[in-house]
C-alpha cells in the first residue's frame, strides 16, 4: 500500500442503528419515527467527517469479515476514509451500536463493541510496518480498553503522535485516566465526561474544563449540549464559545463532528478561537440535520 493517510483514528468502527421519534418520550413509549442504518463508532465517524473537510484519514480498528463488515468497509471507503489497515476477524462479528433519540435529544444506547475490545492490540500492528514513525495526529476513542489506552500512552511508536482522545460515552470517560496520568493527549469531552474526569459536579463548560486541566490534562475541550463550548489549556487563557440555537434533529455523532471541524481547522492553521468558532459551528449544524462542510 502506497498511499499515506493524514490522521489515524483509532477506535470504533460499527454499524449504527439510530431509532428517532419526532416527539418527547416517556419512559416505555412505543411510537412512530424512522429507524437509520448506518456507519458508525467514534473513530470511524471523526474520520468521515475529516475527509469531508478534505483530509485523507484512515481507520485502526476491527470488523468482522461478515457481510456486515464487508458492507461497512465498502461504505467507509466511499465515505472518503482509508481501511487497508483493518483487522479483520474470520471469527468475530463487526460490532454494532442502538441508539434511540426523541426531539429532545437522546434517550438511552448501547454499544456493541466486544470485538474490538477482543482484537486488543491487533489493531496497532500496521504502526509495525506501513505506519511505521507516526508523526501526524491519532484520533483515540474510549470504546479501546483501559489497558490499550494505557499502552497506547507509553507506545514508542507513538511517542511522536499528536493525540486527539474522545471518551466515547460518559461511562467509558474513566478509561482516559493512564493518558491523563502520562499528560498526553488534547481532550475532548461533553460536561459530564469532564466531571467524571474532574471527580466533581462543574456548573458550566469552562470550570469543567479547567478542572480536568487540574489534574493533569495539558488541554480539554468541553462541550454542554446548548450551552457554551470551553476550551481550557494548562498555563493560559480559557475560551468560552456559545453555540447558536437550533432545532435538534439528531444528536448522535455532533460530538465527533465537532473533533474533525476543530482538528481540520487547526491542522489549516487556525488560531485558538477561529478552531474552537468552527468547531462548534460544525457541531451545531450537525444537530440541526446539516452536513458541514
Amino acid at each position: 500500500m502506497t498511499a499515506q493517510p493524514d490522521i489515524l483514528c483509532i477506535g470504533a468502527m460499527l454499524w449504527d442503528v439510530i431509532g428517532r421519534a419526532p416527539r418527547r418520550m416517556a419512559a416505555g413509549a412505543d411510537v412512530p419515527g424512522r429507524i437509520r442504518h448506518i456507519p458508525g463508532g467514534v473513530a470511524l465517524n471523526v474520520a468521515v467527517a475529516l475527509a469531508r473537510w478534505g483530509l485523507k484519514p484512515a481507520v485502526l480498528s476491527a470488523v468482522g469479515c461478515d457481510p456486515e463488515g464487508e458492507a461497512l468497509a465498502r461504505e467507509a471507503e466511499r465515505l472518503g476514509v482509508m481501511t487497508g489497515w483493518l483487522a479483520r476477524a474470520t471469527d468475530l462479528p463487526t460490532d454494532c451500536y442502538m441508539a434511540v433519540e426523541d426531539s429532545e435529544g437522546l434517550i438511552a444506547a448501547i454499544a456493541d463493541a466486544h470485538s474490538l475490545e477482543a482484537a486488543g492490540d491487533k489493531i496497532l500492528l500496521p504502526l509495525d510496518s506501513d505506519l511505521a514513525g507516526w508523526r501526524a495526529p491519532v484520533v483515540l476513542d474510549g470504546n479501546l480498553t483501559e489497558q490499550l489506552l494505557a499502552q497506547v500512552a507509553k507506545d514508542p511508536r507513538l511517542a511522536h503522535a499528536d493525540l486527539r482522545v474522545v471518551p466515547a460515552s460518559p461511562g467509558k470517560a474513566e478509561r482516559l485516566e493512564p493518558l491523563i496520568a502520562a499528560r498526553r493527549g488534547c481532550f475532548y469531552l461533553n460536561r459530564l465526561e469532564a466531571e467524571i474526569l474532574a471527580g466533581h459536579a462543574c456548573p458550566d463548560a469552562a470550570s469543567a474544563a479547567q478542572a480536568v486541566v487540574r489534574r493533569g490534562a495539558a488541554r480539554v475541550l468541553v462541550t454542554d449540549g446548548p450551552n457554551a463550548v470551553a476550551e481550557a489549556i494548562a498555563n493560559g487563557p480559557t475560551l468560552i464559545f456559545t453555540p447558536p440555537k437550533v432545532t435538534v434533529a439528531r444528536v448522535t455523532g455532533a460530538g465527533d463532528c465537532f473533533l474533525a471541524a476543530h482538528l481540520a481547522a487547526e491542522l489549516n492553521n487556525q488560531p485558538r478561537e477561529a478552531a474552537l468558532k468552527q468547531a462548534v459551528e460544525a457541531s451545531s449544524a450537525h444537530v440541526s440535520g446539516k452536513d458541514v462542510p
